[in-house]
């Protein structure tokens, strides 16, 4: 098997219906950056590539002028990869080092992220790259907090591309904004309507390029503090409209500070206990790690149940040398896993004296 980080990466394009999925995937595929990509999406009709088509390959794969090999997803995900690399193997199909995943409207990610990570064949050849959510401002406050699928698109988000914002009316914007940043605080986030967005800049970004991790793990912390100095005792509503349906009400971000170094072993046996027992409504975790032994940190990033290889950066990426953990979580104690991670590293500190 190769090193995680010299598998194929995924990148996953989601978001609610009529979110502006299909017009975000139009615009990226017009980059020449786009050339050596795979793009597996659900009717070529709704993406609209007539005048993008160069070739038919097959009744369900067309090759584009820029390059991309653009795929219907039929029923499986795993059958439509596993069909690419195979037309790959045997030349068939030009040469591709990334895929780009645009699912329904109506879709739990989860399912697809599990499939890339527990897949035996799929987890040899590709990884997950970065996770692309699309939001409609116009409708955000309706398609996040009333649809469950809604919040875990955001909640799982790597990058959030808020579009409509020319047509939403500025009150219905700016909640949108504040719905983001109560969702997923973590997540990057662009305008659509005002932002240079591009493939360069929403794919390049994934948990394994070592050249854009330390930025990126410098912006997960900025927005949770400041939203920590804003906020004041009722954090959990501050951002959030009084009529927010249970869905949201039950999903929360916060961040776990650790002034000591914490012990690897101790931290890996708690992680792997705390995801079987909660692994479902563990929405996201991403953190940052000082290391009992280590230097420099040590980066970890999952969705639900899968969690990335740990990075080890060359660098501490400011001169904060705490540990940090960013949690998105549904239904969850923010003190309870406070102490929890607290006394395992306590116990294996003290055996460790001992």
């Amino acid at each position: 098997m190769a090193a995680y980080a010299e598998l194929i990466p995924v990148n996953v394009i989601t978001g609610f219906l009529g979110s502006g999925k299909t017009t975000l995937l139009q615009r990226l595929l017009r980059s020449p950056r786009m050339a050596r990509t795979a793009v597996l999406i659900n009717e070529f009709g709704e993406v609209g590539l007539d005048h993008l088509l160069v070739r038919q390959v097959d009744e369900s794969m067309v090759l584009l002028q820029s390059g991309c090999i653009c795929c219907t997803i039929r029923d499986d995900l795993n059958a439509a990869l596993r069909d690419l690399l195979g037309k790959r193997q045997r030349k068939e199909i030009p040469q591709f080092d990334r895929v780009v995943i645009e699912t329904t409207g109506l879709a739990d990610p989860a399912p697809i992220l599990y499939t890339l990570f527990a897949e035996p064949v799929l987890r040899h050849h590709f990884r997950l790259g970065n996770v692309i959510t699309t939001v409609d401002a116009v409708n955000a406050e309706r398609h996040v907090t009333r649809n469950v699928e809604g919040v875990k698109q955001v909640a799982v988000a790597d990058h959030l591309v808020l579009t409509k914002t020319d047509i939403a009316d500025a009150a219905a914007a700016e909640q949108a904004r504040r719905i983001l940043a109560r969702v997923n605080p973590s997540a990057r986030k662009f305008d659509a309507c005002t932002d240079a967005i591009d493939a360069h800049t929403l794919l390049r970004s994934d948990p394994y390029d070592p050249a854009t991790k330390s930025a990126a793990v410098q912006g997960w912390f900025q927005e949770e503090s400041l939203r920590d100095g804003n906020d004041s005792a009722d954090t959990h509503d501050h951002h959030m409209p009084h009529h927010a349906s249970r869905h949201d009400r039950q999903i929360s971000s916060f961040s776990l500070t650790f002034d000591g170094a914490l012990d690897w072993t101790a931290f890996g046996i708690w992680l792997t206990m705390l995801l079987n027992r909660h692994g479902e409504n563990v929405l996201r975790i991403k953190g940052i790690l000082n290391v009992t032994g280590i230097d420099t940190p040590i980066v970890i990033n999952g969705v639900q149940h899968l969690v990335h290889p740990p990075v080890h950066l060359d660098s501490w990426p400011s001169q904060d040398r705490r540990s940090h953990i960013v949690f998105i979580t549904r239904g969850m104690d923010q003190e309870r896993l406070r102490r929890s991670l607290a006394a395992f590293n306590q116990l294996s500190t003290e055996a460790v004296a001992a």
